[in-house]
């Protein structure tokens, strides 16, 4: 979480990543015409955000599946969690000067994060199922 509140930053604004985005894509790409290279910065940007919050699931989902007192309702808590964070970093970012905020970005947050917990329920079932007699 500290990582996504820094990331929500200045630093790393849309014209702080571009300028390495973009020479990055030219590097392989040089060819690649200035409209391409602002769709691919966008895109990448967006899948930023996915994996910053599939990340922050699975490590809720961790926390949450071993605690005593919270796991039976790890998915649930892990969930609220992804959701008012999201809503909060966007919310943040609406007072950066260099930033802008979008509930688009708090949805594809939320998104990243209920993949990553449906990725840990997944598994967790089909590890429970596998361990039972047949």
């Amino acid at each position: 979480m500290v990582f996504i509140s820094y990331a929500s930053s200045g630093d790393f604004s849309a014209g702080n990543t571009s300028s390495i985005v973009g020479p990055l894509v030219l590097w392989l790409f040089p060819n690649t015409s200035p409209e391409t290279l602002l769709v691919i910065h966008i895109i990448t940007r967006k899948v930023a955000h996915f994996a910053e919050y599939a990340l922050l699931g699975f490590l809720a989902a961790r926390a949450f599946r071993s605690s005593p007192r919270l796991q039976s309702r790890w998915f649930l808590v892990s969930l609220v969690l992804i959701i008012v964070y999201a809503l909060i970093d966007e919310y943040h970012q609406s007072y950066v000067p260099s930033r802008s905020a979008s509930i688009y970005d708090s949805l594809i947050d939320m998104a990243g994060g209920l993949a990553a917990l449906l990725i840990v329920r997944r598994r967790h079932w089909f590890g429970r199922a596998s361990k039972s007699p047949v």
